[in-house]
C-alpha cells in the first residue's frame, strides 16, 4: 500500500467512526431534519447564496445535481428539497453513506449514494450533471486537485456549473490564540498528519478510535488554477467573514453561522468559487 492509499484508508476509518457521532449530534439534528420537510441545512443556505446568481432563475429546481464528499447526506438531501432532481451524493466513507440511505428513506426523499474518491468521481458515476457542488471541510482531505478538477469537468454537462465553498485555506496556517502563523498556507508542502480524538460536532467521541488524520493544504491559486487547467471557466471568487461551524469559543453567532468578535483582525474565514463547463 503506497503512502496515499494508507492515508486514504486511515481517513476512511476515521470518517466511518465520525459518522456515528455526527448522526447522533445536536449539530446535525438528524431527527429534526427528517421531521421537518421544509428544513434546509444552514450550509446549503450559504451555498445557495453563492450559487444562485449562476443558475437560471436563481434556483436548482429541475436541475440534476451531484454533491461530492457528501458525508451523511443532510446537505445533499437539502438540495433535493430545494427541487434538484437526479440527486447523487459521493463519499469515501461507507458508514456515512449507510446513514445517508437511512435518512433518505426516513425523510421520504430520493437520492443515489455512491462510495468513492472525489478525485475519481467520474469513474464511479457514469453520467453528467447540470450542477456539481462541494462544501465546507472537504478539499483538505484530497492530496492533489488536478485529478479532482478533471473529474468535475467530466461530470458536468456542457454549460453546467460547479461550486466549491469551504473554510479559507489561510485558517489552516493560523493558531487563533495568539494570531500567529504556525502551518503552511501555500500548497505543495506535503501531508499534515495529526492525532485528534475529537470532531467538530457535539456528543461523546469515545467511538472514534482511529485518531490519525491526514490533510493537505490547497491555496486559492491551486484551487482556481486546477479548475482553469481542466478547461472550466471561473465565473466568481469570493472571500467571506463567516464560518459554518464554531472552531473556537470566542466566535459569535451571525445569520450565516459564526463570525469573529469585534476588534479581531479582519480576515476571510471561508471562500467560494463558481466555475462553468464550456458549452
Amino acid at each position: 500500500m503506497d503512502e496515499f492509499e494508507q492515508a486514504f484508508a486511515d481517513n476512511r476509518v476515521n470518517w466511518d467512526q465520525r459518522a456515528d457521532v455526527h448522526a447522533r449530534s445536536a449539530m446535525y439534528d438528524v431527527d429534526g431534519f427528517i421531521a421537518e420537510p421544509g428544513r434546509i441545512s444552514s450550509v446549503v443556505r450559504n451555498d445557495l447564496a453563492v450559487l444562485a446568481p449562476h443558475l437560471p432563475g436563481g434556483t436548482v429546481a429541475g436541475l440534476s445535481l451531484l454533491h461530492l464528499q457528501c458525508h451523511i447526506g443532510t446537505d445533499t438531501l437539502s438540495w433535493a428539497r430545494l427541487g434538484a432532481v437526479d440527486v447523487h451524493g459521493l463519499d469515501l466513507s461507507p458508514n456515512s453513506l449507510a446513514h445517508a440511505r437511512r435518512i433518505t428513506e426516513a425523510a421520504g426523499l430520493d437520492a443515489t449514494w455512491v462510495e468513492g474518491d472525489a478525485r475519481k468521481a467520474a469513474d464511479a458515476v457514469d453520467r453528467r450533471f447540470q450542477v456539481v457542488v462541494t462544501s465546507v471541510g472537504a478539499i483538505v482531505w484530497l492530496p492533489e486537485l488536478a485529478s479532482w478538477a478533471r473529474s468535475i469537468r467530466d461530470l458536468l454537462e456542457p454549460g453546467g456549473v460547479f461550486m466549491v465553498r469551504d473554510d479559507h485555506p489561510l485558517l489552516g496556517a493560523l493558531d487563533y490564540e495568539p494570531w500567529k502563523v504556525t502551518q503552511d498556507y501555500l500548497s505543495g508542502g506535503g501531508v499534515n498528519v495529526y492525532d485528534a480524538e475529537g470532531t467538530y460536532t457535539d456528543g461523546p467521541t469515545d467511538g472514534i478510535t482511529q485518531t490519525v488524520n491526514h490533510e493537505w493544504r490547497h491555496d486559492l491559486a491551486e484551487i482556481a488554477g486546477s479548475l482553469l487547467a481542466a478547461g472550466l471557466r471561473v465565473e466568481s471568487l469570493g472571500e467571506h467573514p463567516f464560518m459554518d461551524w464554531r472552531p473556537f469559543s470566542e466566535m459569535e453567532p451571525c445569520a450565516e453561522g459564526w463570525r469573529l468578535p469585534p476588534g479581531c483582525p479582519r480576515i476571510p474565514l471561508t471562500f467560494s468559487l463558481v466555475a462553468r463547463s464550456p458549452e
